[in-house]
Order: C-alpha cells, then structure tokens, then sequence
C-alpha cells in the first residue's frame, strides 16, 4: 500500500516498522511532527522529554535495556543533547538506537543555521541524509541495521523541506525485534577514562568498516547522464540539482555520508569533466573532496547560507535571475509575524515595554515576536534557558556600577522553564542576583504545536499525570519573593513589576493564563472560567482616534484611516479586555450576551 505522506510521518511509520519500542523528544520546528506520529502506534511508548539531553538519555536507557529506540530534535536541540551523544557514540549500543538531527537551512524559525553534518564527522557517528518520504522511511530501517550490526548508534539528518515535503511511501509490515537480554559489562558501559580509551579505539576501527559500507551500499550511487557535468549532493540538494540539470549532467547521489565513499567518489571524479559539489551551508562534502586531490567548485561558487533551491542553483550557473511578478508584488503587504489576538504575554509586554532602565532578557518561544513594535519589550535571544542565567549576569555587573538604576527582567515561557530555565534559576537564588524573573506560563508548548510539557499535567498520550507547579518550584529553590498574576488584567501586571523593581532581591512572577489556541482541559476550564467567551467592539461615538488600543498590538483591533476611529474584528476578539483597560475614553465596551 502506498501513501502520500511528509517525511516526518515517513520517519515515525519507519521507526514502527523496524520494531522500535521506545520514542523521547522535545518539540521543535521541523521535527515536531516525528513523534507526534510514532505516538499514533500503540507498540511504541513515546514520550515527551522535558528537553532534548533527557530525550537522548532516556533512550540510551531504553537501547541499553535491549529495546530498539529514536530520538529526534531540531538542529539547535541536538547542542543540547551533545554531552550524552559523543559519549554514547563511545559506549555503543545494546539495541540499535537512531538520533534524529532536523536541520533548518534558510531559518525559518531557529536562532541558527548550524550544519549538524559536523556532529556526525565530530562525534565519529554513522549518518544518513534521505532525500524524500520514500528514503525516510527506507533509509532508517537500515540504520538501525547498521546501529547494531557496528555497535553504535546512528545520526539521521534531515532538512525543513525533507521534513515537510510529501512523497508517496510504499508503506510495510513491523519487524517484531525482539527484546535484547540486558547483561552487565562495565567495561562497554561505564565511561570512565580507563574504559573509554578502548571505546575510542573501536570506534576507530569501525570506521574502517563503514567505509567499505560506504563505497558499496544502495544508498550511494553514480547516475550517469551527461558526462561533461558532474553533481555531487545529498538530500534535498539532490532533488534540486535534479530539477535543474535533469540529464544534462552526472550524479553522485549520497544517503550515506559519514563515512564518505572516497573509492566511489574517486569513480566518478574519473566519469565526468567538471564538477559541481551542491549542498546546504557547510562545505561538508566539499572539504572531504578536495582533500581527495580532486579538483571540484562548491562554495566558491554556491552561496554558504541557505537553501540550496533551484532558483539559487541557476541564478549562480546560468545567471537567471527570477524576480516576482509585478502585479504580484504590488498587492503583496509586508506582514510581520504578531502574538495572537488573545495571547496572554499581551497584556504583560505591553506594560514591560513601558518601564525605563531595565534590559529586558529574552527566550526562545512565541514571546520573542515582543522584540518588534509595538512592544519594544526585548533585547537580547540566545537560546533555550539563556533568559535566565544571562540576565543574571548582567545584573551581577550592573550592580557593581556605582549609581546604577538599571535592572534586568529575564523572560521565558512555560515549557523553556522546564527544559533548562530551573538550573538558570538555581543560578540566581546561589549567587544571590538581584534578577527579576517572569515565567509566561500559557500552560502548553505553544510555539511548536500545542504539546504537552511537565506543566500541563498531560502526557504526550494524553494521559492525567502529575502537573509540576512552577510556583511550587521557584519555592522550593529557596525564593521568598514569588508572585502569580494574571496577565490581561493591567494592574496586576503593573502592581507585580513595581513590586519586583521596588526591591533589591531576586524575585518570581509568574503570568498564569492559557494560550488562546490550546484545546483546554477539565482543569483549565475550571480555573479560568469564561476565558474566551466575550467579545469587545468600539462605540464610534465615543472613540477619539488616539490608537492607544493599537500599541496593544492585537490583530484584531483595525484603525480605519478614513473615519479615524477605530474597530474590533469580531470574528478575531476573544474577551481577553487587554484593548479596554488602555483605552482612555471607554470607547471599547463588553458586546452584551
């Protein structure tokens, strides 16, 4: 039977049929959907990790205890789980175990283009790179193969267009693998410097091996077309170096490439007069080439940051330029990205974006878009947990300046909380930081889809569990200075930010609402009774066109140029009353049931 189905869908039915038992995660963008699949077969337990270290652990746990077992992150995650990788990569596995690296060529939504090819050179790891839905699933079948037939586990990287693309699937049966005894062996598994000097040596050793896998499996291979043009790529930079050429040119087609095939790429270096190296960021292939003695253009030519897509191909071979359309260009308006109508960080960011002397730190989550106008409410993103432990230490310096006023408000969400703001926490009540911290707890992962994390008292499988208590956690940590408010009530946000500025030691707020697109839950309709369930319109008569409503920043609020008054969208308002607190005539009133 056949499917048309994205190739994160093709990883998910992948790992099923190779008889995976377990699954770990964190959500990210363009690998969310991979365990949001595998959780769809029962034989699979999957779970949401509260980052992606825990995620890896916990399936190096499950391959130790002799069950086949998947991991997948984006490309900025697999950093994260970067401390556990190498050493497994060491240590080898009992079941075969895949990591899933999903990287982001273009940025559509990471703080970076890293090219996690390196990981696979770096940690001395097996790699595949499919390059549509097919290969996806076929490809990873055959790393777990690979994972235990060497005794390591297998980095699988995959690309935004990969992840989302669609492609049909010749879909198959599971493979009931059975589960592995678990046996003791200190010496394979406890990484201490004595053990771990012949770990290395293995890994040495199995390269050899995969080597000559490499030079010989299915997934590297050589078409021949037009011999004046040889094209050397790996996933997607195949399709669209397909697209572009067709037959004019030759294909060395790489699925394998850690190891490199250096005999099949010396084969076809041998077939071809001129060859072009197309790939995304990295010169990965291109330095491995080059250091074969052969002679190749690559980022000389192709730009080093990017996708890698077909206009870009011709715009640097044939010098075609594609521009759009101008009546096209003409009707199409700049939009910037913007918190929903009803979000909950609304309210908060349009008072912290009031406040003078303070560096606002922020993280990685929806409430990063609050950098723009209208809010101007943050200065600084590095990455997962970093609003923390980096507004801590500018506090600390800004406190060691005679006169200083300036104050630091450190920013992050629900679920970043618990993947890495609890250590960055632990941080400022140890060394005694002077540091505001607000956690924008909406009570789900919003950015990435709507999943569960330890605070939402809900599993990946939507069973009940214990809900971590964020408050409960700032207490436990040692802080006295803890608040929960809630955000679209103005004065609680004010009251809550000169309480915090008004006292030199560190301090909590907590913003307790649910974002306006989760599915709520028993729990969440009984705590926050009739959210949502009003909507506000603007008596014309009243309004006096100063667009203060405005500087909320809610979607739904339109200023009409021609009458200078403004309106409220009914269709967009959900009653959060954030645009009638600001309003300073009334104008914006309760529609009446």
């Amino acid at each position: 039977m056949k499917q048309l189905i994205t190739g994160d869908e093709a990883v998910a039915r992948g790992a099923w049929e190779a008889g995976v038992r377990f699954a770990s995660a964190y959500p990210g963008t363009p690998s969310t959907e991979i365990l949001e699949n595998i959780a769809t077969y029962p034989e699979i337990r999957s779970e949401w990790a509260p980052n992606e270290k825990t995620a890896l652990e916990a399936v190096i746990g499950a391959s130790l205890a002799g069950a086949r077992a998947i991991a997948s992150m984006k490309h900025v995650g697999l950093n994260v789980a970067a401390d556990p990788l190498f050493t497994f990569a060491y240590m080898g596995v009992n079941a075969g175990t895949v990591v899933v690296t999903a990287d982001e060529p273009g940025q559509f939504s990471s703080q970076n283009e890293q090219d996690n090819r390196n990981y696979a050179k770096a940690a001395m790891m097996p790699m595949f790179e499919p390059s549509d839905s097919q290969e996806c699933k076929d490809m990873l079948l055959e790393a777990f193969e690979i994972s235990e037939q060497y005794d390591i586990p297998v980095l699988y990287r995959m690309t935004t267009r990969v992840c989302h693309s669609k492609s049909q699937v010749e879909l198959g049966d599971r493979l009931e693998v059975p589960v592995r005894p678990y046996v003791k062996n200190v010496r394979k598994y406890v990484a201490v410097p004595a053990n771990a000097r012949p770990m290395k040596l293995k890994v040495i050793q199995n390269r050899k091996k995969l080597m000559d896998y490499s030079n010989n499996c299915q997934w590297n291979r050589i078409e021949m077309g037009d011999p004046t043009l040889g094209v050397i790529c790996s996933g997607d930079c195949y399709l669209y170096a397909r697209e572009v050429f067709g037959d004019g040119a030759s294909y060395l087609k790489l699925g394998f490439t850690n190891p490199l095939p250096d005999e099949l790429i010396r084969d076809f270096a041998s077939k071809v007069e001129k060859i072009y190296i197309i790939e995304e960021n990295d010169p990965y292939i291109e330095e491995h080439v080059r250091a074969l003695g052969i002679a190749c253009d690559g980022k000389n030519l192709f730009p080093l940051y990017g996708e890698m897509k077909p206009e870009v191909i011709r715009s640097v071979v044939y010098g075609e330029e594609y521009t759009m359309d101008a009546e096209v260009n003409e009707s199409v308006i700049p939009r910037p990205p913007t918190l929903c109508a009803g979000c909950p960080h609304r309210g908060f960011f349009y008072e912290l974006g009031r406040r003078k002397n303070v560096m606002i730190s922020g993280d990685i989550g929806c409430y990063a878009l609050a950098f723009g106008a209208p809010y101007n409410a943050m200065d600084t993103i590095v990455c997962m947990g970093a609003s923390v432990s980096l507004g801590h230490g500018a506090q600390q310096v800004f406190d060691g300046i005679e006169g200083n006023k300036l104050r630091v408000v450190s920013v992050l969400g629900d679920s970043t909380f618990f993947h890495s703001g609890i250590s960055s926490l632990l941080d400022v009540i140890y060394n005694k930081s002077n540091l505001i911290t607000v956690v924008l707890d909406n009570r789900v992962t919003a950015m990435t889809g709507q999943q569960d994390n330890p605070g939402t008292g809900r599993t990946l499988r939507g069973d009940v569990t214990e809900a971590v208590s964020i408050e409960a956690v700032a207490r436990a940590l040692g802080f006295t200075n803890v608040r929960v408010i809630n955000p679209n009530q103005l004065s609680e946000v004010k009251e809550a930010l000169d309480w915090a500025l008004g006292m030199q030691e560190p301090s909590v707020i907590i913003t307790r609402w649910p974002c306006v697109l989760k599915k709520q839950t028993e729990l969440d309709k009984e705590e926050f009774k009739g959210s949502f369930s009003s909507v506000y319109w603007v008596n014309e008569d009243v309004c006096i066109g100063c667009k203060k409503c405005t500087r909320t920043g809610c979607p739904a609020i339109v200023f009409q140029v021609a009458k200078k008054k403004s309106s409220i969208d009914p269709e967009k308002c959900v009653g959060c009353s954030v645009c009638a607190q600001v309003c300073p005539v009334q104008a914006i009133q309760l529609v009446e049931a």
